[in-house]
């Protein structure tokens, strides 16, 4: 089926690839705009990721942090949205194949963010633990949850240990608010449902293969992070590395080894690249960009986001892969491809960084502020307020703020059913 069939043939088709942070903020700056927008996503829902470590460890549901986009943009005449995984581009011909047939553009935007990169690490990718997405947030809850249950069956310390020893790795903000998660988890919720086990037994594992966590933040807030997991009895690792990882044991760059069943890992992400477009487009993993987010060797295809790598004199290593990046650079974008259809010289993207900031866990959170750095419970107050106001929805605001009170006030975290099976030492085929 050809998607033009659908379309208003008197405006420009803007197709969107992606539905995170940098495709919504691209559609709602578009919503006046006389153009007629396709979004595509695998997904039919915007998922809000800097939460997605509070829907694993069973602190908030998974539809807390998931937004439709048909519900987001149900008053936005201009917008149609269309669930679909994209096979391929073809600028020759100006359409995407997807899995359910031909969408045809006028003007292309890659918003395809980011996977996790294993960084050819095939052992570690079959049987780790990924978390950049809700299903894979509801496997590990589901994986944990199972973990703690096959321990009540084993009869020594040492099997009960190792099914309750979980390493995360990479020290960025995912891993430290997972770390963080899970530390509270072992404090709050294991003495508790599971009174058989003793706690004692339960290690957090943060290994981080720099010499500091938090790099893309102050030293300070790394400082922080540190001394904060600690006190949660984290055991915090740097400059060691994951080499080898079998699903029952974890062997690091220093020749130690862990016997653990759970592994998740935070290490490192790369943007997801389509097939169709030119060598000269994509590099490393990312799409090379002008300044303008203009895909190199295609006309009217542009990329914005994680997948997106400008380099600039100032940022030679091209803009971090975080939502702020995305969302500017979607409000940028559709404001150059209003002044392309009106003949205008087009506006280069300028990132302004307003800071920075990440939990670890009760009361305790680091801010990056432009000027200066703080920690502690206002941080942790600032992180909160910050988080609702930029979940979509008002329903998820509300939900996510009641659920955040009760687990505060109760030190419960009632999220925690078994919905799905899941195992990741099985291969596809044992599945």
């Amino acid at each position: 089926m050809n998607d033009s069939d659908q379309a208003d043939q008197t405006r420009p088709r803007i197709v969107i690839v992606g539905g995170g942070f940098g495709g919504i903020e691209l559609i709602k700056q578009l919503r006046k705009t006389d153009v007629d927008i396709t979004l595509v996503d695998k997904h039919n829902y915007h998922t809000f990721q800097p939460l997605l470590y509070q829907v694993a460890s069973g602190g908030l549901g998974a539809d807390s942090i998931g937004y439709p986009f048909r519900l987001i943009f149900r008053k936005q005449k201009n917008f149609r949205f269309r669930m679909a995984e994209v096979l391929e581009v073809s600028p020759g011909q100006k359409h995407l194949k997807t899995s359910t047939g031909i969408i045809p553009y006028d003007f292309l935007v890659l918003a395809t963010g980011s996977t996790s990169n294993y960084f050819g690490n095939k052992e570690i990718e079959q049987f780790g633990m990924p978390l950049k997405s809700i299903p894979e947030a509801l496997n590990l809850r589901s994986e944990v949850l199972q973990e703690f249950e096959k321990a009540t069956l084993r009869k020594s310390e040492s099997d009960q240990q190792q099914h309750m020893t979980f390493v995360i790795v990479g020290g960025g903000p995912t891993g430290v608010e997972t770390a963080g998660a899970l530390a509270e988890f072992k404090k709050f919720v294991l003495p508790h449902d599971y009174p058989e086990l003793d706690p004692k037994l339960m290690r957090v594992y943060l290994v981080e293969a720099g010499s500091r966590l938090l790099n893309g933040m102050s030293e300070k807030s790394g400082k922080n992070a540190v001394q904060y997991l600690q006190d949660l009895g984290v055991e915090v690792l740097l400059n060691v590395a994951v080499l080898k990882y079998d699903g029952q044991k974890v062997v690091f760059s220093d020749q130690s080894e862990l016997d653990s069943t759970t592994l998740i890992w935070s290490a490192g992400v790369k943007g997801v690249v389509l097939n169709g477009l030119p060598e000269a487009s994509a590099k490393g993993n990312r799409y090379v960009v002008d300044t303008f987010n203009r895909v190199a060797g295609v006309e009217n295809i542009f990329a914005i986001g994680d997948a997106a790598g400008m380099i600039t004199e100032s940022r030679p290593k091209g803009f971090p892969m975080v939502a702020p990046v995305a969302v500017q650079q979607g409000k940028n974008l559709a404001k150059n491809i209003r002044f392309q259809l009106a003949g205008k010289p087009l506006s280069p993207f300028d990132y302004k960084d307003k800071g920075s900031m990440a939990t670890v866990g009760r009361n305790k959170a680091v801010v990056d502020l432009p000027s200066f750095s703080f920690g502690g419970f206002f941080a942790w107050l600032v992180w909160m307020f910050l988080h609702l106001m930029l979940l979509v929805g008002f329903r998820n605001r509300v939900v996510v703020f009641v659920d955040w009170m009760w687990n505060y006030l109760s030190y419960e975290r009632a999220l925690r059913l078994i919905v799905r099976k899941y195992d990741p030492k099985l291969t596809p085929e044992e599945e």
